[in-house]
Parts: C-alpha cells; sequence; structure tokens
C-alpha cells in the first residue's frame, strides 16, 4: 500500500451501465473513472476479472489467469472494424438494474464470435496485419496459460458442458496423442478464446491506463482456492488434493460465522500444499505476479488459507462436518519474496491486502503482521455493543488498514440498518452522532475519517440504496452477482459528498 491515504469505490465492471445487458470496459467504464476523479476518489476496487463459473461468481472461474470475456466492450469491437452498427443492436430490451447472464451471454458470445471470424478472415482489411502481429504477440507472451486455457474452453463446449472429470479418458488424462489431435480438430474453436483474451487484455490495459493517468489505481481481487472444473485444475491436477478420476477428494469452505449458520460450502478442491511447496509455489507465485500487473494492489480473499483451511468431506451437504488442517504459511511468502528479487519489483507486497474476516485467529494475525500486509476492517461487524469491538474505529491499531463500509458479501448499508434491531439502532446513532436519516453517508464520513489508510465504499453505499441492490448472499444459488446502477441515478451531490469528505479527512 501507499504512504498517503487514500479512498474510493468498490464496484465490479458487469454492474456499470450499457446497452448489451452488461456493464463492460467500454465507455461507461471510461465514465466511471472520471467520476470517481470527480469525487476526488483516488481508489477503484473490483471484484476478480476472470470468467464466471457457477451461479455467475466471478470466484468460480474457469481460470485464475484469464479475463472474462463477457467484460470485452463490443463497441471497441466496432471501432477496430470487427462488428458492424447492426451488430451491436440487442435482439431484445436487457434490464438496466439486473445482469440476466444467460441472455448476456449468448448475446456477447454470438458478437464475439462473429468479430472473431472477421479478424482471422483472409478478405479482412489493411489494419489486421498489424493485429495480427500483435495477436501473435500475446499468444506467445500468455501461452503459459493460454494454450491450456483456449484448449479447456475448446473441448468443454465440445463435451457440450460436462466437467472434465467425464470427459473420454485420454483427453481427461490429457495423453499426449489425444491433446494434439483434439488441437488440430478444434484449432479454429481454440483461435476464438485466444481471440477474445488477446481482446480482453489490451481493453483492460487501455482502460486502467486512463485511470492510472488521473490519478486512480485499481484494486483487484485473487480467489483463493480455483473452481473444480477449470483449466488450472485439469492442467495440473498434481498440485490439487483429487481422487484417481481428477474429482475433489475434499473441498473447501469456512466454518459456521457471521455470514451463515451452516457455514460457506464453497466445493472448490484444496490444495495438495507438498507438491507446490517442491516447486517452491512455482504455480502460485506465477498466480500472485500476473495479479499484480494486471492491478495497482491486490486483495487475497480469504487469506487465512495460508495459515490454516478448512477441510470439508467432499460428499458433506454442508460446512458444518470439517476440520482446520495447516496451510503453507510463511514458507509461501518467503518463496514469494524470493521471486520478487528476481523481478526487481520487490515493493510488489506492499501492493497486497489481506482478506482477514471471519473467524481468525491470533496465528493469521501474526502470519500477516510478519509479511506486513494490511487486513480489512468492516464497519457493519462493529456494533454488536462492546466498546472492544476491533471493527470500530476508536479501536484501529493499525493505519495500514483498509476500511469498508461493506463488503460484496454484505447487504448494503441501508439494508444492513432496517434489518438491525432497536438496541443496535440505538448504539449505531450514539456511536456515529446520526439522525439515522443518511446512515449510509454517516458510515461513509466515518470509514473516510479513520485513520486506516485506505477507505472503500461499495457503489451501492454511494447511492443510499437498499437490500434489494445487494451483490452477493454468501450461500444462496440464485439471483447473486446481477446487480447493475444506470448514470440516472447519480446525482452530481454523490461525487460532491465524496470530494468533501476525502478533503476534510486528507484522502
Amino acid at each position: 500500500m501507499s504512504t498517503r491515504r487514500s479512498s474510493g469505490v468498490l464496484l465490479h465492471p458487469t454492474s456499470l451501465p450499457g446497452p448489451h445487458g452488461s456493464g463492460d470496459l467500454g465507455a461507461s467504464a471510461y465514465h466511471f473513472v472520471d467520476w470517481l476523479v470527480a469525487g476526488r476518489q483516488s481508489l477503484w476496487q473490483v471484484l476478480p476479472l476472470s470468467g464466471v463459473g457457477p451461479g455467475n461468481s466471478p470466484y468460480m472461474s474457469p481460470s485464475v489467469f484469464a479475463g472474462n470475456e463477457l467484460l470485452i466492450a463490443l463497441t471497441l469491437l466496432r471501432d477496430s472494424g470487427w462488428l458492424l452498427d447492426e451488430d451491436l443492436r440487442p435482439e431484445a430490451a436487457f434490464d438496466d438494474v439486473r445482469v440476466d447472464f444467460p441472455a448476456v451471454r449468448a448475446f456477447r458470445e454470438t458478437r464475439l464470435r462473429l468479430a472473431a471470424t472477421r479478424f482471422f478472415s483472409d478478405t479482412f482489411n489493411a489494419p489486421n496485419a498489424r493485429g495480427s502481429e500483435d495477436f501473435a504477440a500475446f499468444c506467445r507472451d500468455a501461452r503459459d496459460w493460454l494454450d491450456d486455457y483456449a484448449l479447456f474452453k475448446a473441448l468443454d463446449r465440445e463435451y457440450g458442458g460436462k466437467l472434465w472429470q467425464d470427459w473420454p479418458a485420454p483427453i481427461r488424462a490429457r495423453e499426449p496423442d489425444a491433446l494434439e489431435s483434439a488441437r488440430r480438430e478444434l484449432s479454429d474453436e481454440i483461435d476464438f478464446w485466444k481471440f477474445c483474451q488477446w481482446r480482453f487484455f489490451s481493453q483492460w490495459a487501455s482502460l486502467k491506463r486512463y485511470a492510472n493517468e488521473r490519478g486512480v489505481r485499481i484494486v483487484g481481487d485473487l480467489p483463493i482456492f480455483v473452481d473444480s472444473h477449470s483449466a488450472d485444475v485439469w492442467a495440473r491436477r498434481a498440485l490439487f488434493d483429487l481422487d484417481a478420476n481428477g474429482a475433489p477428494r475434499v473441498v473447501s469452505g469456512v466454518p459456521p460465522d457471521y455470514f451463515s449458520a451452516t457455514g460457506q460450502r464453497w466445493g472448490t478442491p484444496l490444495y495438495a500444499w507438498s507438491a507446490h511447496r517442491e516447486s517452491r509455489y512455482a504455480w502460485w507465485v506465477a498466480r500472485l505476479l500476473s495479479a499484480l500487473r494486471v492491478c495497482d494492489f491486490v486483495r487475497i480473499d480469504h487469506f487465512r488459507g495460508f495459515e490454516s483451511y478448512w477441510e470439508i468431506p467432499a460428499d458433506a451437504p454442508n460446512a458444518v462436518d470439517g476440520r482446520w488442517l495447516p496451510g503453507p504459511g510463511a514458507d509461501f511468502f518467503d518463496a514469494f519474496g524470493a521471486a520478487l528479487k528476481e523481478t526487481g519489483d520487490e515493493k510488489a507486497p506492499f501492493r497486497i491486502i489481506a482478506e482477514d474476516l471471519g473467524e481468525i485467529g491470533d496465528a493469521t494475525r501474526a502470519l500477516r503482521k510478519s509479511i506486513g500486509l494490511p487486513g480489512m476492517r468492516i464497519l457493519q461487524f462493529a456494533f454488536d455493543g462492546r466498546a472492544d469491538n476491533p471493527y470500530l474505529p476508536h479501536n484501529f491499531d493499525e493505519t495500514r488498514t483498509v476500511v469498508y463500509t461493506g463488503t460484496h458479501d454484505n447487504d448494503t448499508t441501508v439494508g444492513w440498518w432496517e434489518s438491525l434491531d432497536a438496541r443496535a439502532r440505538a448504539h449505531v446513532l450514539r456511536y456515529l452522532d446520526s439522525d439515522g436519516k443518511e446512515i449510509h453517508w454517516d458510515m461513509i464520513r466515518a470509514a473516510m475519517a479513520s485513520v486506516a489508510e485506505f477507505a472503500v465504499v461499495p457503489m451501492q453505499d454511494v447511492l443510499g440504496l437498499g437490500a434489494e441492490h445487494r451483490m452477493n448472499r454468501p450461500g444462496g444459488e440464485t439471483g447473486c452477482w446481477e446487480w447493475r446502477f444506470t448514470w440516472n441515478g447519480v446525482r452530481p451531490r454523490h461525487a460532491e459528498r465524496l470530494s468533501e469528505f476525502a478533503t476534510l479527512y486528507g484522502r
């Protein structure tokens, strides 16, 4: 983290306005940067930029290295000459405030395929020569993960979306002859997915550069675990705790906590940490370095998993019947530090944020502090009636920390406030010296005024939205990750209030 006090807004790009069913890396993303600048905000925090998986969750991606194809701005493909204006007309009306993922996926992928076909066409116009050089360079630079990812996606389509554990045995086992045959037979499909990744990373680099040039830094998000049906698990089975058929033997999650009475059963495979240790964590180091190239800061979700992780039997219906097992601890971060010295980016550890929420013990806190990583403070967790609650701003014992009113897993602040009983509400009002009429701004002020170096506020809280605008409900199977807003709901006062607080509290 930087030594200067900063503040910003948490908003995933899919939540941005736009004409094609979900937000993307086009005009609205640039406008959002301009809006942040108008509000004197210098941080834009996003959720994982990788593709979505089961339940449309960005935390369950088919690859930890690849970008989300749904974020590719179709308008920018038109500007490159690969789509026409008539290609961009929606076939049906999209919802301005909800992402209909099946409809959006069908619409966008159809246009992406059309753009890729035109790009690869022999009859394409003159700009294709330069584009072909850029595309080839991207494929060379990203080959360590791109080749496996593109083949995985092509096979996923070929086998009708079946889990890779149910693919034909030679492909499932990655027999060289079978893979080579698949690469020949599916070459066009493989090229399509490589084209998509090329355009995603090109568009993202342009947007990030635009933000950085205006003083806005991007805070990314890195899930600690990996979806079972992913290129990563299929291509590197030895790094995960799997059975003979490649299925998870045990799965990840957390025990019952604030968010859920039965815990959270994430269902992703756990790591075979001994195999990672033998390679000095080469795959993990590459993953972190990649994330730090894509974003200015990276939040590691569920940081506790490096100290200890909750192991759940794969056939368990929830996360109640699990056990804690030791993670790699400081050994991993020693290896990461050694790798950083070779890259010359020794400041990278100061760009990592540890998500240390939930049931966190002394060992996890000690690990985080020994590495020098900032943790997180959530104001919605602060009001249990105890004056020594560590989430109350007067108890922040570190300035190198990140304070939030709430995260993507929390209710909106207005929704949270409306759910409190009379006693809890009275405590909040006394502490914030508030009349409760604009509780979201009172909470934002408390975050901004705190000693925390970074203060981040979900966009829903800036807009004062209720529980129906919540982004995620941990453990929920439907209706998550769909929230969007419209620019009509954003008023000048929103940026003005943020600017006022940033000025008043030196952010």
